[in-house]
């Protein structure tokens, strides 16, 4: 098998990732479909089965009801570009460009989950927003698609991705592409190619809209017994934020969000049951979460974090803990609730090695996830290593336990029991020095994996 882009294990100074040795010439005899759903600006307390007062999300509750209900999930990022990067890499963003929203690109030497299913025989599909890079060089689109920026143009179509219904950035989340305020084109397009744009079924909710693209998808695939990867990235419930009857319907506040977010549910049980009736639904793995917490200062602008401190662009919990659920049931055969904290970039090692895929040892380079396996199997409790976070001036780490937190580069850092105190009121820095000591070291021995990444150590021969 040859990939356009190296792949490979790793060590990052905390420990290895170990992924099920199956050779690529020798498959699984039944390989899952993968569908991995992501919210825009979801707040940990946006969803009904966490407990929202008013908020109808019926077939989010049932997959929660279903499946694994993950209590402390994270998004890699704060904002939304460098989660979405994670996903498709199992790594930090900060090792390979993309450290915020409308910055950087995917970069060509990345490899991504798309790019390997693909090699595998896997359909492959991008639906909804990119944010990855630019899509067009030959038109203004978007937040940064210009005539002849060639530097940022990284469409998924040439990041593995074989069907694509493909934003560059955000969207208004009812009738996408005209401005709610003025009528007029929003500027940005959905495109399906190298310049492909598309004219037709653009109109009302654009979850549907996109869903209405991922059916067709999934049924071809199904029908030729092909597995696939379906990536599934809703606008909603980014600004701008509109919606309409029937989803407003009932609500007396908030209606917009409240409403578009009652849509994106709708969608998701639009999914799963045609899944059903492809009969595919038992060897899927449906994924769903958010890429950061809410948008605004607080919950007066819809978005809850349920008491977690800090929202969007804060590396505090509101920031980055995210709904999070799987549903496969072939592999999970009763809902449990999940206590064990993961990530987006737990994702790619763990759909790896539900496949069996060997990853070469002379590729190797530093990742950031772990496989999820053996905690969806029951086996593990505890994650075997910390989850590493950096954003704009901002650090933090995240054992099973502990956190530590810094706001200004390093300089000073606070400690929080998450057990015990997940709203993060009690600065436990100078009860425990010796913790955050050692959490410090290994936040420093993250960040210099990282450095050692972003310099291009991770491609050369």
């Amino acid at each position: 098998m040859m990939l356009r882009k190296p792949i490979g294990m790793i060590v990052w100074g905390l420990g290895a990732l170990m992924l099920s040795q199956t050779r690529a010439d020798e498959p699984r005899a039944s390989r899952p479909n993968v569908v991995l759903c992501m919210a825009d600006d979801l707040g940990w307390g946006d969803t009904g089965y966490n407990g929202h007062p008013v908020l109808r999300t019926p077939h989010l509750d049932r997959m929660a009801a279903e499946g694994l209900r993950f209590e402390r999930f994270y998004a890699s990022s704060p904002v939304c570009s460098p989660t979405r990067g994670s996903c498709l890499t199992g790594r930090h963003p900060y090792r390979y460009g993309i450290p915020y929203a409308n910055t950087g690109h995917m970069l060509p030497d990345e490899v991504t989950l798309a790019e390997v299913l693909r090699e595998q025989g896997y359909a492959t599909g991008h639906f909804g927003k990119w944010h990855l890079g630019t899509l067009t060089t030959k038109m203004k689109d978007a937040n940064r698609g210009q005539v002849g920026n060639v530097r940022d143009y990284s469409p998924p179509w040439q990041n593995g991705f074989d069907a694509c219904f493909s934003t560059e950035s955000k969207v208004p989340t009812w009738n996408p592409m005209q401005d709610p305020q003025t009528g007029r084109p929003y500027g940005t397009h959905y495109w399906t190619g190298a310049e492909q744009l598309v004219s037709e079924n653009l109109e009302g909710d654009d979850s549907r809209i996109i869903m209405d693209r991922v059916l067709p998808f999934v049924r071809s695939a199904a029908q030729a017994n092909q597995p696939f990867l379906a990536v599934i990235w809703f606008h909603a419930p980014h600004l701008p934020v509109v919606s309409r009857p029937p989803y407003t319907d009932g609500y007396d506040e908030h209606r917009d969000y409240y409403g578009c977010i009652t849509a994106l549910d709708e969608q998701m049980g639009r999914l799963r049951a045609e899944l059903e009736r492809a009969g595919v639904a038992n060897n899927t793995m449906l994924w769903f979460c958010s890429d950061n917490g809410p948008e605004g200062k607080s919950e007066k602008q819809g978005g809850r974090t349920n008491g977690l401190r800090g929202r969007k662009r804060s590396l505090y919990e509101g920031g980055v803990r995210v709904p999070g659920l799987l549903i496969w049931p072939e592999q999970v055969k009763s809902a449990r609730m999940i206590a064990m904290p993961c990530s987006t970039c737990d994702y790619f090692p763990t759909v790896l090695a539900a496949l069996g895929y060997e990853m070469p040892d002379e590729l190797a380079r530093p990742y950031d996830g772990v496989n999820l396996l053996p905690m969806i199997d029951g086996r593990m409790t505890e994650r075997p290593r910390p989850i590493g976070f950096e954003s704009r001036g901002q650090l933090a780490l995240t054992d099973n336990r502990f956190k530590i937190y810094s706001g200004n580069n390093g300089k000073q850092f606070e400690l929080y029991d998450l057990g015990e105190d997940p709203g993060e009121k009690n600065d436990l820095a100078q009860q425990h020095p010796d913790t955050l000591r050692a959490m410090r070291k290994q936040l420093e021995a993250w960040r210099a994996s990282c450095h050692k990444s972003a310099a291009g150590d991770d491609y050369r021969d």
